[in-house]
C-alpha cells in the first residue's frame, strides 16, 4: 500500500506542528534568549528556511505558543462551566480546578518570559496584555456563573475577585519554581482551595461588599 501523498496544506501544517512542539520543549528547557533558530528546526528535523517560511522569528511563535496555551485553558474552563451541577457542586468544582488544574499548567515559564519581554517590546507587550485581559475576562464570567445571589454579599467586587483569583495562581506559581521543596502542589492546592472557599462562603452568608469595604478600612484607621 503506498503512503498517502499529502497535500502542500498539510505538510505546511505538520512543518508547524513540528516546530511548535520542538520550540515549546527547548524554551521550557532553555528559555527563549538561550534557544536558537537552529536549535528549533534541528530538534524538529528541518531548515532555517522551513523556519522563515511560517514565523518571523522565535517572538511570533512565542506569541502562537502563548495563544494556544490561552486557548486550552479556556477550553478547560468552558467544560467546567457548562457541566450543569447544584451551586454546591458547581462550587467544589471550581475550588478544584483552580487549585489543581489551573495551576498545575507545565507552560507557564513561558508566560514568565513573555512577561520579561513585554517590558522590552510595546508591540509583543500588547499582544500578551490582550491574552491576560481575556484570562480576566473568562474568569469573572465563571465567578458570576457561580454567585448563587449575584454579587449581593460578595465580600470585593466579581472584577477584584478575577484579578485576585489569578494573581495568586501567578504568585504560587512562581514561587514554586524557586522553592519546589516548600512550595508544594499540596500547599497550593490548600491555599488556593482556601481562598475561594472563604470569598464564595462569605457571599453565602450575605455579607454585602460595600459592608465589608467599610469594615475594612475601619480597622485600618
Amino acid at each position: 500500500m503506498k503512503p498517502e501523498r499529502l497535500t502542500h496544506a498539510r505538510r505546511r501544517k505538520q512543518t508547524r506542528e513540528r516546530l511548535f512542539d520542538a520550540a515549546r520543549t527547548i524554551f521550557l528547557e532553555k528559555g527563549l534568549a538561550a534557544t536558537s533558530v537552529e536549535d528549533i528546526v534541528e530538534a524538529a528535523g528541518y531548515t532555517r528556511g522551513a523556519f522563515y517560511s511560517n514565523f518571523c522569528g522565535k517572538h511570533e511563535l512565542l506569541t502562537e505558543l502563548l495563544r494556544r496555551d490561552r486557548d486550552e485553558m479556556r477550553a478547560n474552563l468552558q467544560t467546567v462551566m457548562e457541566e450543569g451541577d447544584t451551586p454546591e457542586e458547581a462550587q467544589a468544582r471550581a475550588i478544584a480546578y483552580y487549585s489543581g488544574d489551573y495551576v498545575e499548567s507545565d507552560s507557564y515559564p513561558l508566560w514568565i518570559e513573555a512577561q520579561l519581554l513585554a517590558r522590552r517590546d510595546n508591540a509583543f507587550g500588547e499582544r500578551v496584555l490582550a491574552f491576560r485581559r481575556e484570562t480576566l475576562l473568562q474568569v469573572g464570567a465563571h465567578i458570576r456563573m457561580l454567585l448563587t445571589d449575584g454579587d449581593r454579599g460578595l465580600p470585593l467586587e466579581v472584577d477584584a475577585f478575577a484579578l485576585g483569583l489569578v494573581s495568586l495562581c501567578d504568585g504560587v506559581q512562581f514561587l514554586r519554581m524557586g522553592n519546589p521543596q516548600t512550595v508544594t502542589g499540596q500547599a497550593i492546592q490548600s491555599v488556593l482551595a482556601e481562598f475561594l472557599s472563604w470569598v464564595l462562603s462569605r457571599q453565602a452568608r450575605g455579607t454585602p461588599a460595600e459592608e465589608h469595604a467599610a469594615s475594612v478600612t475601619a480597622s485600618c484607621t
